[in-house]
């Protein structure tokens, strides 16, 4: 696909005229250092330099709560109406490792049986990333699962080279908007700056933790019994903030809300959480993970083991969502560096 060009002087043009179409949500200051996706309708709005958001873009597609069906009962033939809230709509300013969260639950909600409130949402959405030239803080652990560089999950993409924004049009959708609004195509100039600021990436973005990523899977295989584990558990508070932040997390419950008719109702579904207690309970009163230790083992393994022998990747995207917003300070680089030592995990 092509690069185009617009000028920072046009950006907020840009985003006026997509805004005159459909719903545009982009980064936005919320104050104390946090950001937040939000419905925006001029650039200025916008904060080109932020931390990652405190909820990723995920909630557009999958939201915290949705009502995914009504029914009734009061007439001979029950009726079932299927509800899928899915507007048009533009994202902008979503960094790679957001990106990288997209990529990761298409894989997992295209998987029979389709979630077809999720795609429906995903295909209606003109996604539009944001390139970080440098680092967000030190949370990040981007470049040790390979989410700094944009590697597609977008529409357009967007690299700051100084006084204009260099544009990678990754489909056809992002083509139209970039020729309907006439933005100019990129020049050989343009390319050699965006060779230098890449160039600069793989000297500033540099393995975070100094464990080889290519023996991570290895390190989990043996790391069942690790001491870390019980450490982890003995700090966890079982909030879920970590999962509810994360961009590829997407446990769920389901529950049906009957009016008082006891003829109509409607099904909800609701974000959940593995590492609150009551989420491995089963019939009898069972529960599969009934100590916290158990519960951030699985949430580790669910981003660094499971993932890579089922979609051939990691689910970790490195954003550092989970280090900041966890009340017990509990850090996933430091874990990490915890589990590799005693396992030749070092680079």
């Amino acid at each position: 696909m092509n690069y185009h060009i617009l000028k920072k002087s046009g950006l907020d043009g840009f985003i006026r005229a997509l805004a005159r179409k459909m719903k545009v949500c982009a980064p936005v200051a919320k104050g104390y250092g946090n950001y937040a996706f939000e419905e925006v309708s001029s650039a200025k709005d916008i904060a080109l330099s932020y931390i990652p958001t405190i909820l990723p873009p995920k909630k557009y597609f999958m939201p915290q709560r949705e009502r995914l069906l009504e029914f009734d009962i009061s007439g001979e033939k029950p009726a079932e109406l299927a509800v899928v809230d899915a507007p048009e709509m533009a994202i902008f300013g979503v960094h790679t490792c957001d990106l990288a969260g997209i990529q990761c639950l298409n894989m997992v909600f295209s998987e029979k049986p389709a979630d077809r409130n999720y795609l429906r949402r995903n295909e209606k959405a003109l996604i539009m990333g944001l390139e970080c030239n440098g680092y967000c803080d030190g949370h990040a652990s981007c470049a040790l699962v390979g989410a700094h560089y944009p590697n597609g999950g977008y529409d357009l993409f967007f690299t700051d080279l100084g006084d204009r924004f260099i544009i990678h049009v990754n489909t056809q959708k992002g083509e139209d908007v970039a020729e309907g609004l006439k933005l100019p195509r990129a020049t050989p100039a343009d390319m050699a700056a965006l060779d230098k600021v890449r160039e600069e990436k793989r000297r500033v973005f540099q393995n975070e933790i100094g464990v080889d990523p290519a023996l991570l899977p290895a390190i989990f295989d043996r790391g069942m019994e690790h001491k870390v584990w019980s450490e982890l558990g003995g700090r966890c508070v079982s909030c879920g903030n970590c999962t509810n932040v994360c961009p590829t997390c997407y446990c769920f419950d389901m529950a049906d809300t009957i009016n008082l008719d006891m003829k109509t109702g409607h099904r909800t579904r609701t974000w959940d959480s593995c590492q609150l207690e009551n989420f491995a309970v089963v019939a009898g009163g069972e529960n599969f993970r009934k100590l916290r230790a158990e519960r951030q083992r699985h949430r580790y393994y669910r981003k660094f083991k499971y993932p890579l022998e089922k979609f051939y990747r990691f689910f970790c995207t490195g954003c550092g969502r989970c280090t900041r917003t966890c009340m017990a300070k509990i850090s996933l680089k430091e874990t990490l560096k915890a589990l590799a030592v005693g396992h030749g995990g070092r680079i």
